[in-house]
């Protein structure tokens, strides 16, 4: 999907619905309230009624476009400039290019993230990588490392790439990681040197044969497959967003990008992000910006 595909299929609110419709009820209209599919349309107001609950709704309601006042083609720019840039696209440059507010702009960003953040995430297999980064200031002393982000990376060569912000890089921590997105079937997964990971695996159920160690603090960086060289790649790509693109994410919304990032990293091939993003949008709850901005200013 390029701008200009997207200024010609979808130039109006109407050919914006009819996609949001497909999307979200492929299989034919249904009320959110009852799951009734006997529906009618009341046009004028761009809305549904349910014939038997008697609920009034739109292809909007309930998803992240939910209680909206921008134009449809506005949020479609956005869901585009976002999916395809490759390092991420900053609220502020989306304000300069659509002549929106920041506010406005960091909103609907954020609401993107949220329905990203939905979807599904098989668990991984083959040979995985598992590695920690930090991120957040500029200092890399131990003193300022302390002081930084954990960021724990896992991906499967040639497959798929998941990001999380976690409090520390315990034993414990690692291992919740591990049995939440790293199948026990999986052939082997390397890691660096870290401390933590033999217990974690010990603690995660997988089997020591199936963990291999590369020793960095030796200079060694590859040996044979054994490596965390297609992690440390996936880092590198989420450290030039953060400083090339973003320049400053808060601690509270550190997880949003992560999320994007993984989203738009996953389906990096895929000829269909746009429409995969749309989809989730109108298939994920709500996010108001009261419980987004909560205990924290916007960043």
């Amino acid at each position: 999907m390029t701008l200009v595909d997207l200024n010609n299929l979808y130039s109006d609110d109407a050919r914006c619905r009819e996609l949001l419709k497909r999307l979200r009820w492929p299989m034919g209209i249904e009320c959110p309230r009852c799951k009734s599919t006997t529906i009618s349309n009341i046009s004028t107001q761009k809305k549904h009624e349910c014939a038997h609950c008697e609920y009034q709704f739109s292809v909007l309601s309930n998803t992240i476009f939910h209680d909206t006042h921008l134009p449809l083609q506005t949020w479609f720019l956005v869901v585009l400039l976002l999916c395809e840039a490759r390092k991420g696209i900053s609220a502020n440059q989306i304000k300069r290019t659509l002549g929106i507010s920041y506010k406005t702009a960091w909103y609907l960003c954020h609401r993107i993230r949220a329905a990203m953040a939905e979807a599904e995430k098989p668990m991984l297999s083959g040979t995985v990588e598992m590695d920690e980064t930090f991120v957040g200031g500029k200092s890399t002393s131990e003193l300022r490392r302390k002081s930084k982000e954990v960021v724990i990376g896992i991906r499967e060569r040639g497959g798929d790439l998941r990001f999380f912000h976690a409090e520390d890089v315990k034993s414990g921590t690692l291992a919740h990681y591990i049995k939440e997105n790293i199948s026990t079937d999986v052939d082997v997964i390397v890691t660096d040197e870290w401390t933590g990971y033999p217990k974690a695996m010990i603690e995660a159920g997988i089997h020591g044969r199936k963990h291999k160690t590369i020793k960095h603090k030796d200079k060694i960086y590859v040996d044979g497959e054994i490596h965390t060289n297609t992690a440390e790649s996936a880092f590198s790509l989420l450290k030039r967003g953060i400083v090339g693109t973003w320049h400053k994410i808060s601690a509270k919304h550190l997880q949003a990008y992560l999320d994007e990032m993984t989203f738009r990293f996953d389906r990096r091939k895929s000829h269909t992000l746009f429409l995969d993003t749309l989809r989730h949008m109108v298939t994920a709850n709500p996010l108001t910006f009261e419980n987004l901005t909560k205990n924290e200013a916007a960043s």
